[in-house]
């Protein structure tokens, strides 16, 4: 079609095969929005198309994703508040009847619906970070690495240390939103016991201000996605790990001795972990 359709924080612009959504950046745009800027939605990935009347004089026109076709969605697991849904084009009421020959010829093409037996939606793009409230992630394609906050990490993750995880030892994620009690990212290793998240060496805790949704889904996003393809991820080379900065292993030792001053960690532990430490300089 070639035409663009522009609502309130985002236009559409549809292509033959596809739909190019653009998000604006601004103060009043969906901060998940303004994160994406961008994405494709072939329109493999779409299962419906509706338009219903919004609020203060608005119309919604919205795409159904197939189940299994977005792994921002996958990870959202229904989650997402309406007003952050990134698949949702708000528009004044005067440009329904355009919005509604849109939706039509969108109808038109559609072809599949069920689940999609992979993604069709590309991934957020690694290398990926963000700060929650215990720790701070990053992916960086292949390995998904925790760095736990002496402020904020309990005894069991400090007595665990920092940790690594390559995609290709992961069956999933899952991603409890910021927004609600309890939120985390943890990663799904088969057939691991649930533990509380924060105590589980494989999660970080979110908190106020901590693992925003803007900055956490796209993460969880993006380790799904890889772990869905960990062939083609492992086919990446791998890259040197980085030098721990020597005031951080310093600071962080200086927190092992209070923890074993204090009885939460034994001489053994004491002396492994440091020695660990030590060893990243």
């Amino acid at each position: 079609m070639g035409d663009v359709l522009a609502g309130f924080h985002a236009a559409w612009e549809f292509e033959s095969d596809s739909v190019l959504i653009r998000y604006e950046r601004g103060m009043r745009t969906p901060k998940l929005w303004s994160a994406l800027g961008e994405r494709r939605i072939p329109l493999a990935a779409i299962e419906a198309v509706t338009l219903e009347p919004g609020r203060r004089g608005t119309v919604v026109l919205r795409a159904e994703p197939r189940p299994g076709a977005d792994p921002l969605i996958e990870a959202a697991a229904g989650q997402l508040k309406q007003a952050g849904d990134p698949y949702r084009l708000v528009l004044p009421a005067e440009r329904e009847v355009l919005a509604e020959y849109y939706a039509d010829e969108l109808r038109a093409r559609l072809s599949e619906s069920g689940p999609a037996e992979r993604f069709l939606v590309a991934a957020p793009e690694a290398p990926l970070s963000f700060k929650a409230y215990d720790a701070k992630a990053s992916f960086d394609g292949r390995t998904v690495r925790f760095r736990w906050f002496w402020t904020g990490a309990s005894s069991a993750k400090w007595k665990a240390g920092d940790q690594s995880f390559p995609v290709s030892g992961l069956s999933g994620v899952e991603w409890r939103s910021p927004e609600v009690f309890e939120g985390h990212l943890r990663l799904l290793r088969g057939q691991d016991e649930p533990v509380q998240a924060d105590q589980d060496p494989a999660a970080v805790v979110f908190g106020l201000g901590y693992g925003a949704v803007h900055e956490s889904l796209p993460f969880a996003a993006a380790v799904l996605a890889a772990v869905r393809s960990r062939g083609a991820v492992a086919a990446v080379p791998a890259a040197a790990a980085p030098r721990r900065d020597p005031a951080d292993v310093a600071e962080r030792i200086r927190h092992l001795g209070e923890l074993h001053r204090a009885g939460l960690v034994t001489d053994e532990e004491f002396s492994v972990k440091k020695a660990e430490l030590l060893a990243e300089l």
